[in-house]
């Protein structure tokens, strides 16, 4: 069964940073597309960022210029450096993968969320 378990939510004042990572585990054959999403009460899911197995990018436009998404493939990890964070940054942030199993095809994946908390 593959498990997503993200780290390094916190509370952080404006301004501040916070590195967010993600481990996948589990029967692994291989992993697409990864990336990262927030939810903050009463609004929608909405992107953050994601990159493909080959490092290609793509932010948000409310992220761009202080987010940056990285994976590592032989640790099947995927990161989010998040800098100058701005209270409308608080949020649920949950991390995706797109994975293929030795038992099964590719499937979308989510982890259980980190809470994400700046302060003004």
């Amino acid at each position: 069964q593959v498990q997503l378990v993200e780290s390094g939510g916190g509370l952080v004042q404006a301004g501040g940073s916070l590195r967010l990572s993600c481990g996948v585990s589990g029967s692994i054959f291989s992993i697409k597309d990864m990336g990262w999403y927030r939810q903050a009460p009463g609004k929608r899911r909405e992107l953050v960022a994601t990159i493909t197995s080959d490092s290609n990018t793509n932010y948000a436009d409310s992220v761009k210029g202080r987010f940056t998404i990285s994976r590592d493939n032989a640790k099947n990890t995927v990161y989010l450096q998040m800098n100058s964070l701005k209270p409308e940054d608080t949020a649920v942030y949950y991390c995706n993968a797109e994975v293929t199993t030795t038992w099964q095809r590719l499937y979308d994946y989510w982890g259980q969320g980190t809470q994400v908390t700046v302060s003004s």
